[in-house]
């Protein structure tokens, strides 16, 4: 009889360590806050599909985060979605012909938004908008085409 209560209080204890390592790893891998910037500046971007870009998401550029989306909204006269980021300051000489892309970390990861510089000789500034943008890539869209195969684009019937 102890023994069966001994492995009955074991199994609890196992039990409840796995659930709290499942706790820790929860708050460990959600709401990661890499970019802490005391001065930033606003810049919106319009796009047709943003996929499951959440606000708080990182905004890259060459891989370095240098900002954080702060909202997301929907425009019913344009029926796009605008994206509101901040950029921390000290990245004042990006040019604004750069475009904004909604890229996924990994292959089933979260998304953010990559910046990719363009050759302007004008900087983005608080209140910019960046015209160049690409929608999310949206992989069930991918696989339904897939599935449902069809003819190539460049073909006629």
């Amino acid at each position: 009889m102890q023994q069966t209560r001994t492995m009955e209080v074991g199994t609890g204890l196992f039990a409840l360590l796995g659930i709290g390592a499942l706790f820790f790893l929860t708050t460990q891998t959600t709401g990661n806050n890499d970019f802490d910037a005391d001065a930033t500046y606003l810049v919106e971007a319009r796009f047709d599909n943003i996929g499951s870009l959440k606000k708080r998401a990182p905004v890259s550029m060459s891989g370095v985060t240098i900002g954080r989306v702060t909202d997301i909204r929907f425009d019913s006269e344009s029926l796009e979605a605008v994206v509101s980021f901040v950029v921390d300051s000290q990245y004042d000489q990006i040019p604004d012909d750069s475009d904004a892309s909604i890229l996924t970390a990994g292959l089933l990861g979260s998304q953010y938004i990559g910046l990719t510089a363009g050759g302007s000789e004008f900087y983005l500034e608080d209140g910019s908008e960046i015209l160049f943008t690409q929608s999310a890539i949206v992989l069930e869209n991918i696989i339904g085409k897939f599935l449902i195969g069809g003819p190539p684009e460049d073909e006629e019937e």
